[in-house]
């Protein structure tokens, strides 16, 4: 049975996922609601070429979409877990993961609405700090599998993931483009 202080610690980390959610749909609001106002503007500025650029519009979503699903915990620990490594070694390689995967697609956002935006940057924000708060409460040698178990658990616990709700917001953003 786990003490007082492993409950209090899981449902901070709860509460903070919680809030996570609850971000993520206020930045959709948000974005639906500059996104009406914009509709009657111009799609692209004048000059540019729309046969051009709506593929490299497109082509952003996807790639983000790619980096929210591969930060999404359960991708992201089958695919840094190595045998023998300690909970210090999946912190490590987890955070570097997500920094890596965004710096490699942090030119995106010239592509893409602030909305989608500032969700990816959200959950990349959000899932290093779970990451790094759920480390913190474990030996740093121990097992891997211990850090995984737990990551994994905390975020089954949730109706919906931070990464789920990032797609959703990039995905309707890429449906308006589409639209146009």
């Amino acid at each position: 049975m786990p003490s007082s202080q492993e409950l209090l610690f899981i449902l901070i980390i709860a509460g903070a996922v919680v809030l996570v959610i609850w971000t993520l749909k206020d930045t959709l609001k948000k974005g639906e609601k500059k996104e009406k106002e914009k509709e009657e503007e111009s799609t692209h500025p004048k000059g540019e070429n729309p046969n051009i650029v709506l593929p490299l519009q497109l082509q952003a979503y996807e790639r983000i979409i790619l980096f929210v699903e591969r930060i999404a915990p359960q991708n992201l620990i089958s695919r840094v877990n190595q045998p023998g490594f300690t909970v210090l070694d999946m912190q490590i390689g987890m955070v570097s993961s997500i920094k890596s995967e965004y710096d490699h697609n942090v030119s995106q956002q010239i592509y893409v609405t602030p909305t989608a935006w500032e969700a990816v940057k959200t959950v990349k924000e959000q899932t290093i700090s779970i990451i790094n708060q759920l480390a913190l409460k474990l030996p740093p040698d121990a097992p891997s599998i211990d850090l995984n178990k737990q990551i994994l658990e905390l975020f089954m616990l949730q109706p919906e993931s931070p990464s789920d709700i990032a797609s959703e917001i990039i995905n309707a953003e890429a449906r308006k483009l589409m639209k146009r």
